[in-house]
């Protein structure tokens, strides 16, 4: 399971890897819910929910309850692209709450902590061979 975070003031995102002893503690938090950043080594940051995805890649929706896959009638939002006046279709989708599934967490930056900005979304350096 990884989180990815973002700033909204700068547009930039990073992901890193949660632990496997720490992923028992995202398991039930729903879209919307608050997240501390320790889980993956940030102290003192606090992310906000904003979606999630599954291992075959199956996005979520937050008005969908629970952590099972269904097939509803949609017309806009995640898992929907082009969207036509009157178009609708059925799309598989996954509840709002983290689950074993779960492979991807999507979040807001809501406080930073000790680190800047600038050390949070530094570029990885590539490895010459």
């Amino acid at each position: 399971m990884k989180i990815v975070y973002s700033d909204k003031k700068s547009g930039k995102t990073a992901q890193q890897e949660v632990p496997k002893e720490k992923e028992n503690m995202l398991i039930g938090l729903k879209i919307g819910d608050t997240v501390d950043g320790f889980i993956v080594g940030l102290e003192g940051m606090k992310f906000q929910i904003t979606g999630l995805s599954d291992n075959t890649g199956a996005p979520s929706r937050k008005e969908i309850e629970g952590t099972l896959k269904s097939r509803p009638l949609l017309s806009r939002g995640p898992g929907i692209k082009k969207v036509k006046k009157g178009y609708r279709v059925k799309r598989l989708i996954r509840g709002n709450t983290i689950g074993n599934e779960t492979s991807q967490i999507n979040t807001l930056i809501l406080e930073m902590g000790s680190k800047s900005a600038e050390e949070l979304f530094k570029p990885k350096e590539k490895k010459e061979e």
